[in-house]
């Protein structure tokens, strides 16, 4: 058998990401419109799982969507998904613990002892629960949140201790906010230990702060350990002066936005206002701490607004508080979230009157997610369809539709690094894409076909699907394999090119097999595969 025809997916997806406007719905929905709920669980969800259709009509469209912005507490979760969690020891220790208890392992220890030992643990561990939760917590908006935000808050856990933080960093200061109040979970980013660290706020100190201060031996004795504590081999001893990191991509990536009206005189005072925002021993003691004599404590001027001298630690407050609710935050945050919800390019109005939901409710969460699924661009069959999913979001959807058996392996986590979207590594601050572009070329493409057939075929290691409940009550063709099959794992029949290209890749098979021994039954794996592969299971 020759190869398998590779799918012309990137015409498809590229001509679905060029879309930039999502019209009004053409007619009210009915009491229960199958077609609107697959949109729904494709975009509120990691598209739909057996599990979660049937919810969704037991509820109806609104009643899920309310029940998601209200999520029942954690303890609600299944038996099985908190049994699995529960095998995770790091996702419950503190920072501190996880830097002692899983310390970087010598180089002679062999490579099975490091995985397990080391900072490695804490890594798969934390990855593994991600993926977990995603394909299994009937809390599905609540995952889908906590990805969205910790990719605006991105820190990457390739940057030194960083690797020991991020599980708290998701745990304590992501993860408890996706409902709350946008201040809320800025607060939380700012001051954990992570982010400080990612950005380098930990190091940075008012100008003409001196050697000689920091050897002073009783009033600066901590400040000293605290620079004194160098993380890896490259990060030499901090020089001191003011680091401007955290303060440009607080203005540009947290809160205003590229063109949100700041100067480079603002990130400059900025990063004034949280000199002193740091962390006591990154390795060995890594909580956060406001150090006085580190901090500039001159009066300062911020997007026009005056912040009187001797403020403190409430200098960088006060900063948060304007940001969060400066009206070009509340157009960056709606843009983003329409952007990840509704369309690539989302409609002008609609990023409106989210951003005017932002301000109106001072930042309140939950009534901007309202507003945003409950618009009629959200809401239009032009929106369906109308995005590409991330690597992330395709392994999940996979997993979800195919009803998989999940124990999270090393190999199924390479898959997605294959993809391009290793997990809690996004090489940027500005994080992982949320539009089709990046995403969409030949290699990526066929990564994720390559994933499909394996994870079908048996071959998986972490994923076990069975598709005899996928099969038609009598003896079917194999167009009614690919129809029927195509109805469950796509929401939908096929389109007439792919069942076309794969009956086409069925007949060459059956010929191949002929030729040899007698014509084989259907290859029901290799649908499978090839619909997972398709243009529609790419698209959202």
């Amino acid at each position: 058998m020759r190869a398998l025809p590779v799918w012309p997916l990137v015409a498809v997806c590229l001509s679905c990401a060029s879309r930039s406007q999502v019209a009004a719905p053409e007619a009210p929905a009915t009491p229960f419109d199958e077609a609107r709920a697959v949109h729904v669980l494709q975009r509120l969800a990691y598209g739909p799982s057996a599990r979660d259709l049937a919810e969704v009509k037991r509820l109806g469209v609104d009643g899920w969507v309310n029940a998601q912005l209200q999520p029942a507490s954690a303890e609600a979760l299944l038996p099985g998904l908190k049994s699995k969690l529960q095998a995770f020891p790091t996702l419950g220790l503190s920072m501190g613990q996880l830097v002692e208890e899983y310390p970087r392992p010598p180089q002679e220890m062999p490579p099975e002892e490091k995985r397990e030992r080391g900072p490695a643990r804490v890594v798969f561990e934390r990855s593994s629960a991600r993926v977990l939760r995603a394909v299994e917590s009937p809390r599905q908006l609540e995952e889908v949140l906590v990805d969205f935000w910790f990719n605006h808050f991105n820190v990457s856990e390739d940057k030194g201790v960083v690797r020991w933080l991020a599980t708290s960093y998701e745990r304590d200061a992501i993860r408890p906010h996706v409902f709350g109040t946008f201040r809320e979970l800025l607060g939380a980013t700012a001051h954990h230990p992570a982010m400080l660290f990612y950005l380098d706020n930990w190091r940075s100190t008012r100008e003409g702060l001196s050697q000689e201060e920091l050897r002073h031996p009783r009033r600066f004795k901590r400040q000293a350990a605290m620079m004194e504590d160098a993380e890896d081999d490259e990060e030499a001893k901090p020089k001191l002066g003011l680091n401007e990191n955290y303060a440009r991509e607080l203005l540009e990536l947290h809160t205003l936005g590229v063109d949100g009206g700041y100067t480079q005189d603002d990130v400059r005072e900025v990063a004034r206002c949280f000199t002193g925002w740091s962390i006591r021993q990154p390795r060995k003691d890594p909580g956060f701490v406001f150090r006085k004599v580190a901090h500039d404590a001159d009066a300062k001027g911020v997007l026009g607004k005056a912040i009187p001298a001797g403020g403190g630690e409430k200098d960088g407050e006060q900063v948060l508080d304007l940001l969060a609710s400066h009206p070009a935050t509340a157009r960056h945050v709606a843009r983003k979230l329409a952007q990840r919800f509704v369309a690539d390019e989302p409609p002008p109005e609609l990023v409106d009157r989210v951003a005017k939901v932002f301000l109106d409710s001072k930042g309140d969460l939950r009534a901007v997610y309202r507003a945003l699924f409950q618009s009629p661009e959200f809401q239009s069959p032009q929106a369906r369809a109308a995005k590409v999913k991330t690597p992330f979001e395709y392994v999940v959807s996979a997993l979800r539709a195919t009803n998989a058996q999940v124990e999270v392996t090393p190999r199924l986590l390479r898959h997605l690094a294959l993809m391009g979207e290793p997990l809690y590594k996004a090489p940027a601050p500005t994080g992982f894409p949320e539009v089709a572009g990046p995403w969409v070329n030949s290699g990526a493409l066929v990564a994720r076909l390559n994933f499909g057939l394996d994870l079908v075929g048996g071959r998986l290691p972490g994923a076990r699907v069975s598709l005899d409940a996928f099969a038609p009550k009598q003896a079917p063709s194999a167009v009614e394999w690919v129809d029927g099959l195509g109805q469950a794992l796509l929401g939908a029949k096929p389109s007439e090119e792919t069942r076309a290209t794969i009956l086409a890749a069925l007949a060459e098979k059956r010929e191949a097999a002929s030729a040899v021994d007698e014509a084989p039954p259907v290859d029901v794996p290799l649908i499978a595969g090839l619909l997972l592969g398709s243009p529609e299971f790419q698209k959202q």
